[in-house]
């Protein structure tokens, strides 16, 4: 097992390895708390992944992922790979999404439906070679998203190409992030953004689904990049859940000022969004929201501080309104290439937490690793 712990340097360690030693007055730089480990490991190797979790009725847990080792700039599709065990051992189970030559499918939404039906949507990228063959290829357009569904635990999927919004003017196609979630009145419910044409603002929207997943509806925007999203040029990636009959919150991923996380909230389900605070510290995301058999809401995030890289969580016994202390779960990875967490809990109530990275200090290559954890 990986260690996760800090480790505290002296003054005299600082001193040699070129930091500045702390000066006497100077408050103490505050102790970063971190979680019980009870297992890590590397699940799935040689993909970037940025990873989805997905646990049906049966107890199985369902990844959808990214399946090259590239960020985005190569040609492939998503997968999804599965676990009876709780995460020791994973199988590919099959194709969601498969790419079209000269494009890949990698940005992607998941979940199940109220039939017990896996629901995958997912965009990519129209891709063109480099100047050589050993050189990264360049990215051309985003693509419209697609949905794929399956009945039978990921091994055959049926694609719907034109069941998704096209794109809004001015804007790319959208790109969906984090889960597809079924909403309290029976139907589905997720999140995609989308970034103007000269780059310069992110849109997050919201979109519903009355027909178990196969096509969908623009419902509002959750961040335009207006009014009190402005100072961020709008939002990104962004991680939602359902807190009351009529209630959502969201954590979304600035598209600048410092790429954190900010809380909203739409108490009309859905319809309109307010901006309430802060979430976490810059360079901290995205996110990933889930509720624990205790009622509480856990809230996973990559973490991008340097000398931290990994996934971090808090916690809310109160719906979202507020949260608790940091926790590292994560911190040992090699750079800030890393992150994008997805966690579900386990039926002995411990948690697992599946996040991607190229790299940690035993393992020098992408991968989608898995972590056990218990809550504090």
């Amino acid at each position: 097992m990986i260690h996760t712990w800090l480790v505290t340097i002296s003054l005299a360690a600082s001193y040699l390895l070129g930091q500045p030693a702390i000066e006497k007055g100077d408050p103490l730089p505050k102790e970063k708390k971190t979680v019980e480990v009870l297992q890590r490991l590397v699940s799935i190797d040689n993909v970037c992944a940025w990873p989805n979790l997905t646990k049906l009725d049966d107890g199985s847990i369902h990844a959808s992922i990214f399946n090259q080792p590239s960020h985005a700039r190569k040609e492939g599709s998503v997968e999804v790979w599965s676990t009876t065990d709780g995460g020791l051992f994973w199988k590919k189970s099959g194709v969601a999404v498969a790419h079209d030559k000269g494009t890949n499918r990698m940005n992607v939404a998941a979940g199940k439906n109220a039939k017990g039906e896996l629901v995958v949507v997912a965009s990519g990228w129209e891709l063109k070679p480099g100047k050589t063959e050993d050189e990264r290829m360049d990215l051309v357009r985003v693509l419209r998203a697609w949905i794929s569904i399956s009945n039978d635990g990921g091994k055959k999927w049926k694609t719907y190409k034109n069941g998704f919004p096209k794109a809004q003017e001015g804007m790319t196609e959208f790109i969906p992030f984090g889960d597809v979630l079924e909403a309290l009145d029976g139907s589905l419910r997720v999140l995609a953004y989308a970034q103007s044409l000269d780059k310069e603002v992110n849109k997050v929207s919201l979109f519903k689904s009355d027909d178990q997943g196969k096509s969908w509806n623009w419902v509002s925007h959750i961040s335009d990049a207006s009014g009190p999203t402005a100072f961020a040029g709008g939002h990104n990636e962004t991680a939602f859940y359902q807190t009351g009959p009529k209630t959502w919150i969201a954590a979304a991923r600035r598209w600048k000022a410092g790429a954190a996380m900010d809380l909203f909230i739409s108490e009309d389900d859905g319809a309109n969004w307010q901006y309430l605070r802060q979430l976490t510290e810059e360079n901290q995301h995205p996110g990933h929201i889930t509720a624990l058999e205790n009622g509480d809401l856990l809230l996973t995030y990559g973490n991008r501080i340097p000398g931290e890289f990994g996934v971090a969580v808090k916690f809310s016994s109160d719906q979202g309104k507020t949260w608790s202390e940091e926790y590292l779960v994560v911190d040992d990875l090699k750079s800030r290439d890393c992150g994008y967490p997805s966690s579900v809990q386990l039926p002995d109530g411990s948690i697992m937490t599946a996040y991607y990275s190229n790299g940690n200090t035993i393992h020098d290559r992408y991968h989608m690793g898995t972590v056990i954890w218990k809550k504090p």
